[in-house]
């Protein structure tokens, strides 16, 4: 029996066709599907990690003598514990750079905030001026503070 010839429009159809489901087999010539797209973890962060990011931040900013590490500590985010810490972190790191170099005063920086800061559960204490908003009024205060100021009820 002989086979039947495939006549030139059926013979590129099939060809065609034939490439067709080679590349869809591949994966090739089509995108991803989105809904398929793995989607990263959130990452949740601690009171200790904030306190960490913050201190050791502001702690190699000022080893670097950037324009930016004379803002006080409120400019910097940072709560008058993670204050406290960053001095004592920053004395520490300066030491460290006079007698080893600054990577070493940089490791030293990371460190020491992780430790103080997870010691101190994010050292997110304030003075004791510090206030809930609710608590706040905008009275003047004995003391002269003007109109608009926070001040204790």
């Amino acid at each position: 029996m002989t086979r039947p010839r495939l006549r030139p429009v059926g013979a590129a159809l099939a060809a065609a066709l034939a490439g067709c489901a080679l590349t869809l087999s591949a994966g090739c010539g089509r995108a991803p599907d989105p809904h398929f797209a793995p989607t990263p973890a959130p990452r949740t962060s601690t009171p200790a990690d904030v306190c960490t990011n913050l201190v050791s931040y502001w702690v190699k900013e000022a080893l670097k003598g950037s324009k930016w590490a004379g803002l006080d500590w409120e400019q910097k985010g940072l709560s008058n514990e993670q204050y406290e810490i960053h001095d004592e972190v920053l004395a520490a790191a300066r030491a460290e750079e006079r007698r080893a170099g600054r990577k070493a005063a940089e490791v030293l920086a990371d460190r020491e905030s992780r430790r103080r800061c997870e010691a101190a559960k994010g050292a997110t204490g304030s003075s004791e001026n510090w206030r809930p908003p609710e608590e706040w009024t905008t009275a003047p205060t004995p003391s002269g503070t003007s109109p608009g100021a926070r001040s204790r009820p």
